[in-house]
């Protein structure tokens, strides 16, 4: 075990420096000034400058590299230009909390829905319910969240007006509900597909076969012996999918004007402020590597016989 988590972490570091250098070199890239994007054409020259300076844009790029990664070892990753004293690290902070809040709730409806829709599916293999539960994946796989949100909105919040619009300000379960709704439904369509697949193999098996000839209730063999096999590719996809959660929250957050790391971003990205982009890329990159080494060691709790060489 301390072998693999040796190796997952030094694999981890590298994966973290390709993404954010190269993420540090196409921000430069792209054309246009940076300042006048922040301050407008008509800002006075002496704010450009002290902008510039600000963000190390009149240093060489070697430089502004160095310096970048410089904010990293240091926990501040920049401090910020229009808030003097506040680091991108801190505006990270307060925003993190919403987007985990988000993609947990969006986690917990896919796996309310989609996990028991998949057992079931795979008990009547074939079946209308098995073919409804396909037609509903397939749906629930096809609709972009930038659609799904709007059209919730309107239904819920405008026309049966039983769920808070994002408007209203409220704040709680109910105004959590569309947003994980929306986020959660591709999950669960995957997640419901992946289950009944990986369900209809454990189901075919020589050990399942004796648990029903011994005469055990059908819902233990389902549950104890079935299911807890079948759950290493179930896992696997969760795992990966609460990393896309993250990345999913960007639009869901901006349709539904909920605080986070993807309204943060977007904004970021709209006024091109190098150091908060950076700086969510980062958190996303470290978030994706840490959740699949969980998943990783997740797999030994599963699956007993699993071990880590």
């Amino acid at each position: 075990m301390t072998k693999f988590l040796v190796r997952r972490f030094f694999a981890s570091l590298i994966v973290v420096f390709g993404v954010v250098t190269l993420v540090f070199f196409i921000l430069r890239a792209v054309p246009g000034d940076p300042v006048e994007s922040i301050l407008g054409e008509q800002a006075l020259q002496v704010d450009k400058e002290s902008l510039r300076e600000c963000l190390n844009l009149n240093e060489s790029l070697a430089t502004q590299y160095w310096l970048f990664w410089k904010d990293v070892f240091n926990g501040t990753l920049g401090e910020l230009c229009d808030e003097r004293g506040v680091t991108v690290a801190e505006r990270l902070i307060d925003n993190i909390p919403a987007t985990i809040e988000l993609a947990l709730a969006a986690m917990f409806f896919a796996i309310l829905i989609g996990l028991p829709l998949g057992i079931i599916a795979s008990l009547k293999p074939y079946s209308w319910v098995d073919n409804t539960s396909a037609v509903v994946a397939l749906m629930g796989i096809s609709i972009p969240n930038f659609w799904l949100g709007p059209m919730l909105l309107i239904f819920f919040s405008l026309t049966l007006q039983v769920l808070p619009n994002p408007g209203s300000e409220v704040v709680g379960l109910t105004a959590l509900v569309l947003p994980a709704i929306t986020l959660g439904t591709g999950m669960s369509a995957k997640l419901m597909r992946m289950t009944r697949s990986s369900m209809l193999e454990v189901l075919n098996r020589d050990f399942v076969r004796t648990a029903k000839a011994k005469g055990l209730p059908r819902l233990k063999v389902v549950l104890k012996h079935a299911l807890r096999n079948a759950l290493i590719p179930v896992v696997t996809i969760i795992g990966l999918q609460f990393g896309a959660l993250l990345t999913g929250a960007i639009i869901v957050e901006k349709i539904f004007a909920r605080p986070g790391v993807g309204t943060l971003l977007l904004d970021a990205i709209e006024q091109r402020n190098y150091l908060i982009v950076q700086g969510c890329v980062l958190f996303i990159s470290f978030t994706y590597i840490v959740v699949n080494l969980a998943t990783d060691l997740f797999y030994g709790f599963v699956d007993p016989r699993i071990r880590y060489d």
